[in-house]
């Protein structure tokens, strides 16, 4: 378990070069970075990274209120800001308990951009901070050309035959690239999961450290227990006894989806909704991230302003908005709508001179506490997501 330490202005630190910073490295930490850790955890990288350049390999001893001054910031928001860089593995940190604590700040080096997206912790969370759109933007700004090289011929000289050997140097330690694992505590209890599985399955090699790690992030990705990440990595077994990790991900990504989807109420005036409606409905949850009591809200406002169907543009550009606008509660959703529905009667209004009769949506005096599901709704939700399962 970390020690929690106490910090007051006064108490000292230092940085250490554990890294090299480049230009693309700023560029990812802006990019990449900065809409999961925010700005002030950004603002104390730099400022930590500019303290260091002072005297390169290690900095001065500042104070803490040296920090403060910099970043007009409390200490306790600095002091967030810290433990933030620390858990996506951009900084460590070490203490000495004295009449004035002492601290030493090691920085490191961010991913490179294909690290980064092939993160399953860190690729979703910037994509559920940022949206659909924003991550495709981001995704496009960072892809390789693809160039056809069949017809060329490589004719790119080795070290040996460009440069003659000469008498050996000798060695010293130098500054590089220096990228921190992230650290996550263990929710899987991997015990379990092996005495779980049918013996005589699996492979002694089929828990690679790598294979462990993927199993972790998952679990804290997608809020899984030991014992429904048994279930996933049954259905997952190779014919060799070990795990095909993209098999995992993909497996994991369903199990998510269909639990959550499976809360979600659809009544369409006692119509049955088409595979294309679900899929309007499952973007709506999955990608938007919106609640099923707000998805449940949005379907009625849209049927009631589009002659009862769904579109799918005009939904999105609604669930974009209400997401940015960190619409969470049926209640919420419904306020919304009803300020939206409130200024296109005004419109109207304002430009004839008959006023329309507006008749508010029958959600707007429903009871939206209750979210549970009969036998029968859950029935038929599962009929019906065998569609396009």
């Amino acid at each position: 378990m970390t020690k929690t330490v106490s910090i007051l202005p006064a108490d000292t630190y230092n940085v250490i070069c554990r890294t090299i910073i480049s230009a693309e490295d700023k560029k990812n930490l802006i990019s990449l970075y900065e809409p999961i850790i925010g700005p002030i955890a950004l603002a104390l990288y730099f400022t930590l990274e500019h303290d260091l350049k002072l005297s390169d390999v290690i900095s001065s001893e500042y104070t803490h209120h040296h920090l403060m001054t910099i970043m007009r910031s409390s200490l306790d928001s600095i002091k967030l800001a810290r433990e933030t860089l620390e858990a996506v593995g951009l900084l460590k940190t070490y203490y000495r308990e004295g009449n004035t604590n002492s601290f030493v700040y090691e920085l490191y080096s961010p991913l490179g951009a294909k690290e980064f997206f092939n993160s399953p912790i860190f690729n979703i969370t910037l994509y559920n901070n940022i949206g659909k759109n924003e991550y495709d933007l981001l995704k496009y700004e960072y892809q390789i050309p693809k160039i056809d090289l069949k017809e060329y011929a490589d004719i790119s000289k080795p070290l040996n035959i460009t440069f003659k050997s000469s008498s050996t140097i000798e060695s010293f330690e130098v500054a590089e690239r220096n990228e921190l694992d992230l650290k996550l505590e263990n929710v899987i209890d991997f015990d379990l999961v092996i005495s779980s599985l049918p013996k005589g399955l699996i492979n002694e090699r089929a828990f690679t450290k790598k294979t462990k790690e993927l199993i972790e992030q998952l679990a804290f990705i997608y809020n899984l227990d030991t014992l429904k990440m048994v279930e996933i990595l049954r259905m997952t077994i190779t014919e060799r006894g070990t795990f095909d990790r993209e098999e995992i991900r993909k497996t994991a990504r369903k199990y998510y989806q269909y639990n959550n989807n499976g809360k979600l109420k659809i009544k369409n005036k006692g119509v049955e909704p088409s595979t294309r409606d679900l899929k309007i409905i499952e973007g709506l949850m999955v990608d938007l991230e919106l609640s099923p009591s707000v998805v449940n809200v949005l379907i009625d406002y849209v049927l009631r302003k589009n002659n009862n169907k769904l579109n799918k543009e005009y939904m999105e550009t609604i669930g974009i908005q209400w997401r940015r606008s960190n619409i969470k509660t049926a209640e919420e959703a419904m306020e919304i709508a009803k300020k939206e529905n409130n200024k296109i009667t005004k419109k109207i209004e304002k430009n004839t001179s008959i006023k329309p009769k507006v008749e508010n949506p029958a959600w707007f005096n429903m009871d939206t506490k209750k979210e549970e599901m009969s036998e029968e709704e859950i029935q038929e939700l599962e009929e019906l997501l065998k569609e396009y399962r």
